[in-house]
């Protein structure tokens, strides 16, 4: 940053200091839990989300493929697979390890991706597998446990897929709020009219969005979270984006607003530019340019012992948040160090295969008054 360009933007802190009452900004310069910001009156407002693709627990896409295949026999090996991994990625503590670091950023709206529900009861077949998990209420009796109140402000449901006789495996994304310091107005629970759709007997891949408007503090904002289709290729770039396209023309001119998700493809890509063309702002982008924050993924059992992401596809994007050199505030990668690591039952494991995203932001104050840095 040269001196003249320095001098603009200190200014502009300057400035929103003086408007808002708030003594320190700046993109990343701050622990989470600063209290940067003022939360009441006619001041500017320090809005915290949460976004976290929690993990199935198993490579469904290699079942998906096998039972696509036009050779039935592997259909079932690929899954008894899977549900080995299953096993080894244990879901309830996962599902604690997420709860706490819930509790421990405290987050004024969680978005949550792969919310599963697995009902696998393979006796019927003479094979002992008999597995019901329901991950929402485990991870709402663990934030429980962490003393903290959480409720579901908005569920959808995208797949709900039957493959085989005995199994069925339903896929979530939701938002939930911490409801000791926020109200939810309004919601909307969509599946895209842009989907695959069928791909083999009982699977069919669905996709959707939750969004809200929320009160915080005393301040309306809207949320949006989604899990756009995953793949690679030509084709599943264009579906993206015009799921993308969907989900931002149902928001409207709402802001200030936050938009999270699993997106499922790379900054740059037509994806990114349908969110971006809507106004919306790559808070890591924003914050960290040229760092590449990847965020995905772990091996499929999370036994890795160090970090090997090589893609960014979960995103915070936000609209009308206080503009110095884009949006202000601070982001955090979770599950990411091998800190992160927790006891499983056959090896070391990851809270989820994605790392998720915890993040600062300043919305403006009630008065309208945002700085600028003169540009």
């Amino acid at each position: 940053m040269n001196n003249a360009h320095r001098f603009l933007t200190l200014g502009a802190v300057s400035l929103l200091a003086a408007c808002t009452d708030v003594s320190v900004l700046g993109p990343a310069h701050y622990e989470i839990n600063d209290p940067v910001f003022s939360s009441t009156g006619s001041k500017a407002h320090k809005v915290t989300v949460m976004n976290w693709n929690i993990y199935i627990g198993a490579d469904v896409d290699a079942v998906i493929a096998a039972l696509a295949s036009p050779d039935p026999s592997d259909d079932l090996p690929t899954l008894l697979t899977a549900i080995q991994t299953l096993q080894e990625t244990d879901v309830l503590a996962r599902m604690q390890a997420v709860a706490r670091e819930i509790a421990r950023a405290r987050p004024h709206v969680v978005g949550l991706q792969e919310v599963s529900e697995l009902d696998i009861d393979l006796t019927g077949l003479g094979l002992p597998v008999d597995i019901h998990v329901d991950f929402l209420p485990i991870l709402l009796a663990a934030l429980a446990v962490e003393g903290v109140n959480y409720t579901v402000a908005a569920i959808v449901t995208n797949i709900d897929a039957t493959p085989l006789p005995g199994v069925r495996v339903v896929d979530h994304d939701v938002l939930l709020v911490d409801a000791d310091r926020g109200t939810v107005d309004s919601t909307v629970e969509q599946n895209f009219t842009n989907n695959i759709g069928v791909v083999a007997p009982g699977v069919a891949l669905i996709r959707g969005w939750v969004s809200i408007t929320a009160t915080i503090d005393g301040e309306s904002f809207t949320f949006a979270n989604t899990h756009l289709e995953s793949g690679q290729g030509a084709a599943l770039s264009a579906l993206r984006a015009a799921q993308a396209t969907e989900l931002v023309t149902a928001l409207g001119a709402a802001s200030p607003a936050i938009l999270m998700g699993d997106l499922n493809d790379l900054p740059g890509s037509l994806m990114h530019q349908v969110i971006s063309g809507a106004g919306f702002t790559d808070v890591w982008g924003s914050f960290h340019p040229g760092a590449q924050g990847l965020t995905c993924c772990h091996l499929p059992d999370l036994s890795n012992q160090i970090q090997d992401f090589d893609k960014r596809i979960d995103y915070v994007f936000a609209r009308g948040v206080g503009t110095i050199e884009g949006v202000m505030g601070q982001l955090k990668r979770l599950g990411e160090v091998p800190a992160d690591r927790l006891s499983g039952p056959a090896h070391r494991i990851w809270p989820s295969d994605h790392a998720g995203l915890v993040t600062d932001l300043l919305a403006p104050p009630a008065n309208g008054l945002v700085a600028t840095a003169g540009q």
